[in-house]
């Protein structure tokens, strides 16, 4: 199939998918280039591609203008290749977890997925009022991971109480107080809290911890950004 006009009623609607609200709506998501779409592809969550030059994928494929992909796109200097993908449909938490307590910065949490990933983290679960997961810098900011992962959006109170009784510990980080993540013992089966890149982890949030970390670092360096903190802790936990 060829579309040529931006004004074309299916282009106006994938357009849309750039909005949270249709998104949410949808359950679809767009994602740009060509390592993306293969990612999405393997993961089994391509459904269908938007493009101006030749490829051999087992979707359905619609060739357009560069018109079109500099519509679709969100970036400056777009590739020649959109996606709309299905959201993940994950709902089982592994052993070792990640929690995200509202962090906002879309390339933060790109990170904290990527990071997850290579320190072997089973899954990802994000506050109800952390940035949204489907938002186009955090998927290029996973590079792709983000189709591999375990990642769930959940009250992360309840979740938390949940994972308590089930024997997790639950590993709440401060800038200071706890013991040197280098230093700490923890079961087999834990939660990481990460918290928020203005006030960190929320005071209530704290207070369910069952142990506290810090990262030891030169005084003259008050804090780390909260995407470099989750990758140094989970590297040191991954030991």
């Amino acid at each position: 199939m060829h579309i040529e006009s931006t004004s074309n009623q299916r282009i106006k609607e994938t357009n849309k998918l750039k909005q949270k609200k249709y998104r949410d709506e949808s359950g679809l998501f767009l994602i740009e280039g060509y390592h993306l779409v293969e990612e999405a592809y393997k993961a089994g969550i391509l459904k269908e591609v938007f493009t101006t030059s030749n490829i051999n994928l087992d979707v359905p494929i619609t060739y357009v203008t560069e018109e079109i992909i500099k519509y679709l796109s969100d970036v400056e200097t777009p590739q020649n290749i959109i996606g709309v993908c299905r959201k993940l449909d994950n709902n089982t938490i592994g052993d070792k977890v990640v929690v995200l307590d509202d962090i906002q910065d879309p390339g933060n949490l790109g990170t904290i997925i990527r990071s997850c990933v290579a320190f072997n983290i089973d899954t990802i679960i994000l506050s109800d009022n952390t940035v949204d997961l489907y938002n186009s810098k955090v998927v290029r900011g996973s590079q792709g991971l983000l189709f591999h992962s375990n990642i769930l959006i959940k009250d992360i109170k309840n979740i938390i109480i949940e994972l308590i009784n089930d024997g997790y510990d639950i590993i709440g980080t401060k800038v200071d107080g706890g013991t040197n993540i280098k230093e700490l013992d923890f079961n087999d089966k834990f939660a990481v809290v990460m918290g928020n890149e203005g006030n960190g982890v929320s005071d209530d949030i704290l207070d369910l911890c069952t142990k506290y970390a810090h990262i030891s670092m030169n005084p003259l360096c008050e804090s780390l950004n909260v995407g470099v903190a989750t990758s140094i802790i989970l590297y040191e936990l991954n030991k």
